[in-house]
């Protein structure tokens, strides 16, 4: 497993280098997207305009020698603009004519989702399938996306007017939320460096797809213990108001928790977590620092939570303040 961890490590320090090179910063940001890349899962981008979400995720296909596709969602944007139509062909040899199927830009292998909650539920929707079985259904046929596939959606949490926030069923579908703050004194005097000068910053391929569907390999293979397993469970199930496991802030703040796709992303996570520490096997402290990027869009908040100014990153925080590290404790704190 060393060899493996060893080529983890180069391969992920490879790519976060070359992003580095048109990205300044943003280290837990790329981190969050290349744990999404390696563990197979979609991820949302979500920061105020000009934090470099778009050019993050158009750098990434670069890098990694990946078809890329960009979609700007608005409110008159259709389904078939996403996966595309039949349309009536004049056939040259035939002269008759013939309906032909046109790829949208769906059939690529990694989709930027710009601005996804400018788009109306309908539109929206016509990434689920997309999403969860890496196959889109149209007239009734099935077509398979290439592999690999990978959405990455960005939205702005200012301007919400004119906006449609995401369903839960497509919230769910998505790997890691991950929030861009806005970059600190020293990353934005970089920036203004680059960006308002003749230089310019390209990047080149580093990584080919065989070489990512390796690493994604590698991520199953950490070693999850069973006391690190319950406990993330016990995390997820913490999440849940009516659950014997809730905490004291999810009963009283919590209106819905996170979903069985939420404990496998929290899993993998914390194997990513792991590998990023050069670690084998995965512990306690990696499930908490994924939590709240896995857990922060798969929770709903109750009125109470929205009077109190609390959000989900504010929730996520207090259950893990109150959830017990050893399992001997609930056992007590339940009168078992």
């Amino acid at each position: 497993m060393k060899e493996q961890i060893a080529t983890f490590a180069e391969r992920v320090e490879r790519l976060r280098n070359e992003v580095s090179r048109v990205l300044v910063g943003q280290r837990k940001v790329v981190d969050g997207v290349i744990t999404c890349l390696v563990a197979d899962g979609h991820v949302l981008l979500e920061g105020v305009p000009g934090l470099g979400k778009t050019l993050l995720v158009r750098t990434l296909s670069e890098c990694l020698s990946m078809s890329y596709a960009r979609v700007q969602f608005t409110p008159d944007l259709m389904p078939a603009d996403i996966v595309g139509t039949h349309i009536l062909e004049d056939d040259p040899h035939t002269g008759t004519r013939k309906l032909v199927f046109r790829e949208g830009p769906v059939f690529t292998q990694l989709l930027l989702a710009d601005e996804i909650n400018r788009a109306t539920p309908k539109t929206q929707s016509a990434l689920l399938e997309a999403m969860a079985e890496r196959q889109v259904t149209i007239t009734g046929r099935s077509r398979p996306l290439p592999k690999p596939f990978f959405v990455m959606a960005t939205q702005n949490p200012l301007e919400m007017e004119g906006t449609y926030p995401l369903p839960e069923a497509q919230l769910d579908r998505f790997f890691f939320k991950v929030d861009v703050p806005f970059p600190n004194l020293d990353d934005l005097v970089t920036i203004m460096d680059r960006t308002t000068t003749n230089a310019t910053q390209s990047v080149k391929a580093v990584l080919q797809p065989s070489e990512l569907a390796e690493l994604r390999g590698i991520v199953r293979e950490v070693v999850v213990a069973p006391e690190v397993m319950r406990y993330a469970m016990r995390l997820v199930l913490g999440t849940h108001p009516d659950s014997p496991h809730a905490t004291p802030s999810a009963r009283r703040f919590v209106r819905y928790g996170a979903s069985p796709r939420g404990a496998q992303a929290i899993v993998l996570g914390a194997r990513t977590h792991a590998l990023f520490e050069g670690r084998a096997h995965a512990s306690i402290a990696d499930v908490r620092a994924i939590a709240h990027n896995a857990l922060r869009h798969r929770l709903g908040r109750n009125f109470d939570a929205e009077a109190e100014g609390l959000s989900t990153d504010d929730l996520v925080s207090k259950i893990l303040d109150e959830l017990p590290e050893a399992e001997g404790r609930v056992a007590r704190e339940l009168g078992a």
